[in-house]
């Protein structure tokens, strides 16, 4: 009897957008989830936390999900865990690390205690139901990652997971290529691997690089140094760490986030922190400006964050200076450059300084050039290649590389979320049946229930503002007993249009005139309509217009 046994791939997120990283890998009994990461919401996502996978495919599935495999600690890998887990109890796996990080987000949910979190090392092997798990160290901007090589039915796959190639590797993080090779020596079915950075020609910085290009700013600064950074890269953090002793400075923090990865680090061993060193804030008039750095959240312009607030004059212990030399030490991840650069404006305008990785060599990209992905294609060697994290354009430069690296055309798959592809046993590969996997709005407590109809109304509250009218009607006669009180939000500014207003006020009157004692719907119906024709004609402008009409 023939084998039927097949393997199909479901990206849930992370394929045509960076963010929301998420997969999984199903045979006929048995799946496991790969990463299950959120993304922060765009600019007209007004009010919206994050943006998650929809998970109906994983919940449908549940009965044969044997587990979810971390490749690594950052948001967009492990963010969405909370809503998951709420639904299903499933054993999760990743290096301490990234489960350090993950019982801390689970904890703020409440979902700390329930968790089945289970620690695996480098080169373990880990049996999945139909899958077996090897990890591979792999070098990144998070310590802990892993590259992923899963033996499955129907021949073997590797996940590069996000990963860059250091020639020069400080501290022992490295991407284990040689463990790539072993692996894939008996041939490769399928290789997906990290599209962000293939427009970026040749090799990326060294984090050695980095820590020479950082000496040199540490050695000259005249007053304090600020550096930004993304609070989970606790190499660089290692360094400002390093080098503040160095020059004989102590170093203070400031952001929720820095403080508890930089205490997780510690407890587990992967921070060094030299003695005396590390401060409290309310410390900081204790020394000199030229004594001091400080670790501050906010690299991507967040408005909340220690930086942003700085920029605005509004942190309660920390003023800028005007010879203060602030460090962004991390990229500008694309969605964010203009909260960025607003807060670089800013801290100008306070007179401080500002080094940042367009302009100076304090970021090293974890994510791999062109360079190191064709590296790791020719180690790996696939039959089929599927690029992944990435927006659509860096899919399609990436599977022309694979092209370019022996790949054959039709084995080069660009797919997006939703887009599942099934591997048979006879080697042959087939798209399967597009699945639901549109990315689901989280506001506040709500799941799901902000979608397009709320977003408009959200955009054009932000655009036109808002008008209330409020109506209070006999129920009996019909007639007026109070208002029409008419009041703006977002509109106008009311004592300088209070003229227009009064003008509203009568076409509501003469509204009511005109409608049968009762018709409560109707009446609204009409003011609304009556007086965005008003507002349009006058103004140019398009309001919501709300009317409250109270019968008594």
């Amino acid at each position: 009897m023939a084998d039927t046994t097949s393997l199909t791939f479901y990206p849930l997120g992370g394929l045509g957008e960076i963010g929301m990283n998420c997969m999984a890998f199903k045979t006929e009994r048995s799946m496991v989830l790969v990463d299950c990461g959120l993304m922060f919401p765009e600019d007209y996502h007004f009010g919206v936390d994050v943006v998650i996978p929809c998970f109906d495919f994983v919940l449908k599935n549940k009965a044969i999900l044997n587990g979810i495999v971390l490749t690594h600690g950052h948001e967009d890998h492990i963010g969405a865990l909370p809503w998951l887990l709420q639904n299903l109890d499933v054993p999760v796996y990743g290096s301490q690390f990234t489960l350090g990080l993950v019982e801390n987000k689970l904890r703020e949910h409440d979902l700390a205690r329930w968790a089945d979190l289970r620690t695996v090392r480098p080169y373990d092997r880990v049996l999945l139901g139909d899958f077996t798990f090897n990890f591979f160290p792999v070098c990144h901007s998070i310590i802990e990652g892993f590259g992923l090589g899963i033996e499955t039915p129907v021949g073997r796959v590797v996940h590069t997971g996000d990963f860059k190639i250091d020639r020069n590797p400080m501290g022992g993080h490295a991407t284990d290529l040689a463990a790539f090779r072993r692996f894939s020596e008996p041939g490769v079915r399928l290789m997906l691997s990290d599209s962000t950075n293939v427009g970026r020609e040749g090799f990326a910085l060294t984090e050695r690089e980095i820590k020479v290009s950082l000496r040199e700013i540490f050695s000259t600064a005249k007053g304090r140094i600020l550096v930004s950074l993304f609070s989970s890269h606790i190499q660089r953090i290692q360094e400002v760490f390093d080098l503040a002793d160095a020059e004989g400075r102590k170093v203070a923090v400031s952001g929720k986030s820095l403080v508890r990865n930089i205490e997780l680090a510690r407890d587990l061993g992967y921070l060094k922190i030299p003695k005396g060193i590390y401060i409290e804030l309310d410390r900081l008039d204790e020394f000199g400006d030229s004594d001091l750095v400080l670790l501050i959240t906010g690299s991507q312009g967040e408005p909340l964050a220690a930086l942003s607030r700085m920029a605005l004059g509004e942190h309660r212990q920390i003023t800028v200076k005007p010879e203060d030399l602030y460090i962004l030490s991390s990229r500008f991840i694309p969605g964010n450059v203009r909260a960025i650069t607003r807060v670089i404006n800013n801290l100008y305008r306070l007179g401080a300084e500002v080094l940042y990785e367009k302009m100076h060599g304090v970021h090293a990209s974890g994510h791999a050039h062109a360079g190191e992905l064709t590296l790791m294609l020719e180690t790996v060697r696939p039959r089929y290649f599927i690029p992944v994290h990435g927006e659509y354009r860096h899919l399609v430069k990436h599977s022309r590389l694979a092209v370019d690296c022996g790949v054959e055309e039709s084995c080069a798959l660009v797919v997006e979320d939703g887009q599942p592809v099934i591997f048979e046993a006879d080697g042959s590969m087939r798209m399967g049946q597009p699945f639901r996997a549109e990315k689901i709005l989280v506001d506040g407590k709500g799941v799901g229930d902000v979608g397009q109809s709320v977003l408009r109304e959200r955009q054009l509250l932000a655009g036109e503002g808002m008008v209330i009218v409020v109506l209070v009607v006999d129920e009996a006669t019909g007639e007026i007993s109070m208002g029409p009180d008419i009041m703006s939000k977002g509109f106008i500014f009311e004592q300088q249009y209070m003229h227009l207003l009064d003008d509203a006020k009568c076409i509501v009157l003469d509204v009511h005139e005109n409608i049968a004692p009762g018709d409560t719907a109707k009446l609204k119906e009409r003011i609304r309509s009556a007086l965005r024709r008003f507002f349009r004609k006058v103004l140019g402008r398009d309001p919501v217009v709300v009317p409250l009409v109270i019968t008594i």
